[in-house]
């Protein structure tokens, strides 16, 4: 048996753990993980949209949050996966650096904001500015996602099995944003590209990986124009 320090309602059985919140805090969530051990897999039972769920973990662990999932959930991730079988709220994954993040439900705004690495999947919906400021994250979206998505995205991939809102990809650098659906406005610098043979391999592994089995021919790529790299007096207005 493992020894932790954890709330007073933790059952364990070998390495599975589950945690009440209704009887815990975050806080004692939070601090038994960050404990915890490669290989363990732990649940988390009434979070009732509690914030800051599961944040920080730095070990080889599955989590499953047991319903809704407040701000921030998941947020610095670094190892394992995190799943959260409800919706989760604002700055779901944010900064996430590797791992797995999975949502079954919908996400609100700013999901994976600036995120370096890993992997973060949200069956449904994302709200606006999903995947701001992205640095290598992967994010598929099996619904659509809002205005602003993508902003100022500079490394990583952004699949979205529904539609766009306004001003995808916004001032964009070296990301990739692949779209089934389709987009209401393009951001500055934004611009459609063709799909080769590599494009179409990228989107089905990350579709593989999500667990989805949609075609990677319907999906449209975006990227950067890159005429905003360097600044001209002529673009004055774009910036």
């Amino acid at each position: 048996m493992v020894t932790l320090t954890a709330p007073e309602n933790l059952e364990t059985t070998l390495d599975s753990f589950s945690v009440d919140l209704a009887g815990g805090t975050v806080r004692e969530l939070n601090h038994a993980l960050h404990d915890a051990a490669d290989g363990q897999a732990w649940t988390v039972t009434n979070p009732e949209g509690k914030h800051s769920l599961a944040v920080g973990i730095n070990a080889d662990v599955s989590v499953t949050i047991n319903g809704h999932a407040g701000y921030y959930a998941a947020g610095m991730h670094q190892k394992g996966e995190v799943t959260v079988t409800g919706n989760a709220g604002v700055g779901l994954a944010e900064n996430i650096m590797s791992g797995k993040v999975h949502v079954h439900g919908d996400a609100s705004q700013s999901a994976a904001a600036t995120g370096h690495g890993g992997l973060v999947v949200i069956d449904g919906n994302a709200g606006a500015r999903c995947g701001i400021s992205m640095k290598g994250v992967d994010i598929v979206v099996g619904g659509n996602i809002g205005h602003m998505s993508a902003f100022m995205a500079q490394a990583g991939r952004l699949v979205v099995c529904g539609d766009a809102g306004d001003a995808l990809g916004d001032s964009i650098y070296e990301a990739r944003i692949y779209v089934k659906g389709t987009v209401a406005s393009l951001g500055a610098d934004c611009i459609e590209k063709p799909m080769e043979s590599e494009h179409l391999e990228e989107v089905a592994g990350l579709l593989t990986a999500a667990g989805r089995a949609d075609n990677p021919a319907d999906f449209t790529r975006y990227g950067s124009a890159r005429s905003l790299y360097h600044f001209s007096v002529h673009n004055s207005t774009s910036y």
